[in-house]
């Protein structure tokens, strides 16, 4: 009779929420908020506030201070929108 290899099940792995998650969950509204009131258009502010996001994860990941996290992301938005202009 062979024997038959037995595989353990891994534990199903919990959600971890990375630390660019919980950012997006904080600043997206006050983001998207500056980006609206800069365009006066939603779409263009969902945009802008994606690639503001999408831009500034790398700078993001090195940086602790809430400040210049903000105004990582709020110059991103001044950039986009200005470019997009």
């Amino acid at each position: 009779m062979p024997l038959r290899l037995i595989k353990k099940r891994k534990p199903p792995m919990k959600a971890k929420t990375s630390r660019f998650d919980n950012l997006v969950a904080r600043y997206y509204p006050a983001v998207y908020s500056f980006a609206s009131r800069l365009t006066d258009d939603p779409r263009e502010a969902v945009a802008l506030t994606r690639y503001a996001f999408k831009n500034t994860q790398k700078q993001i990941r090195n940086r602790r201070d809430e400040t210049a996290l903000a105004t990582i992301l709020i110059s991103a938005v001044i950039r986009a929108g200005l470019t997009a202009a």
